[in-house]
């Protein structure tokens, strides 16, 4: 009978014992797998985040906590617009964008939305007192113009739909409105169309690419219009920053906060530190779940493969005695060990990104794919774990005499 029959035939009649083992294996890379799925995932989501994000520095009034970074409008509270006329003039080294914002709970027949009223450029470059901030177009190489971007050099950015990347317009009617792709979806508008609101008709300028973030919900108004037509009046509730130039941002964060002490200025690091350490713990938490289980599973398999050599005496024997080496006994138990491993690896991969796609939307609200090399890691590290546990077993297998077995029988 040849090796591999003899393993697959130990295995089919004795499952139950193996079966424990296998579960303790399983476990053990089924939470390496769910939890690095996760974890790689959501860094990947919160870069891709911070790249569309387009500011990277809030001006937020100082009683705001923040919850979440793309929704740091909706907290309700409110400063006056006046702040960033200070920080216009103020021509701080490092801001390249400046995008006062104001958000209101408003209706478009009957269906309840979410209006944010935003100032364009134009507004900007209609005051001449705020001609040297960096976004009014000035020339590259100027004392200001720390890093190129559209306005720099030449790209204007006049497209609307500029507003869900760089989070500024270019102009701005005072009757025009901006529809992110779901809401224009849930609406059935289109460009062109007329909308009311407010108790006033609103011209739909453009619908936005979709861009994945809270945007894609909201319609964008002029910050004027949305502030006469809501009786808010002259306030905003967040002052969003585009800062370049990395050696003018490095200060730009204290200068922000002398200029406006009134308020509290939050940075995407701060926004995003919990998280990527939340995600750095997760990922070491997932390999001591791994070790652990992985240490618990291997003295399963070592406790399983001595009390298997213990009662198999008579049949290791017999198989010895008939021919068979003391190397093919220790290949059929660590044969029979490797099967083990690489089936809880697999096993614990299939249910990990199982685990991972069902948790990843409903706790994090991303979307997990499998990942092969954790198929190859868990794999690996199952089998190695298992064969390892199985080795002085197996030696123990190989070392009995023949005549002293049949002699005990």
């Amino acid at each position: 009978m040849k090796l591999r029959h003899l393993i697959w035939k130990e295995l089919w009649q004795r499952p139950t014992p193996m079966l424990t083992s296998l579960l303790a294996v399983t476990l053990g890379v089924t939470a390496l797998v769910a939890i690095q799925n996760i974890t790689v995932f959501s860094e990947r989501k919160i870069a891709g985040d911070m790249e569309s994000l387009g500011a990277n520095v809030l001006v937020l009034p100082p009683s705001v906590t923040l919850q979440d970074y793309y929704g740091a409008d909706m907290h309700g509270h409110t400063m006056p617009e006046e702040y960033v006329t200070r920080l216009a003039l103020a021509r701080l080294p490092g801001v390249e964008n400046l995008a006062p914002k104001l958000c209101v709970e408003a209706e478009v027949d009957t269906i309840p939305v979410t209006l944010t009223g935003i100032l364009p450029k134009s507004e900007f470059q209609a005051k001449a007192s705020w001609q040297g901030l960096g976004m009014l177009g000035n020339a590259v190489g100027s004392d200001r113009g720390c890093c190129a971007t559209a306005a720099d050099t030449g790209e204007a950015d006049n497209d609307p739909n500029s507003l869900a990347t760089t989070r500024t317009i270019a102009k701005l009617g005072d009757r025009d409105v901006i529809l992110g792709r779901d809401l224009a979806s849930q609406l059935g508008a289109k460009t062109g169309d007329t909308l009311p609101l407010l108790g006033e008709d609103f011209t739909v300028l453009t619908v936005l690419p979709s861009t994945g973030t809270i945007d894609d919900g909201r319609m964008f108004a002029h910050l004027h219009s949305v502030q006469d037509l809501s009786g808010a009046g002259p306030v905003v509730n967040v002052i969003e920053i585009m800062a370049c130039c990395e050696d003018a941002a490095g200060g730009l964060i204290t200068n922000l906060s002398a200029e406006l002490p009134e308020t509290r200025i939050v940075t995407i690091a701060q926004v995003v530190q919990t998280q990527i350490a939340v995600n750095g713990l997760m990922s070491r938490l997932s390999w001591v779940f791994l070790s652990i289980l992985l240490l618990v599973g291997g003295a399963s398999i070592a406790s399983v493969m001595y009390a298997n050599v213990t009662e198999r005496r008579k049949e290791i024997g017999t198989l010895m005695a008939i021919g068979a080496s003391r190397n093919f006994v220790t290949k059929m138990f660590l044969g029979k060990a490797a099967i083990l491993g690489l089936a809880g690896g697999a096993a614990g991969f299939i249910v990990g990104t199982i685990v991972a796609a069902v948790l990843g939307p409903q706790l994090l609200g991303i979307h997990v794919r499998p990942m092969p090399i954790l198929l190859g890691v868990g794999m690996a590290t199952a089998t190695i774990v298992a064969v390892l546990a199985s080795l002085l077993p197996a030696r123990r297998a190989a070392g009995l005499d023949p005549c002293l077995v049949f002699n005990d029988a």
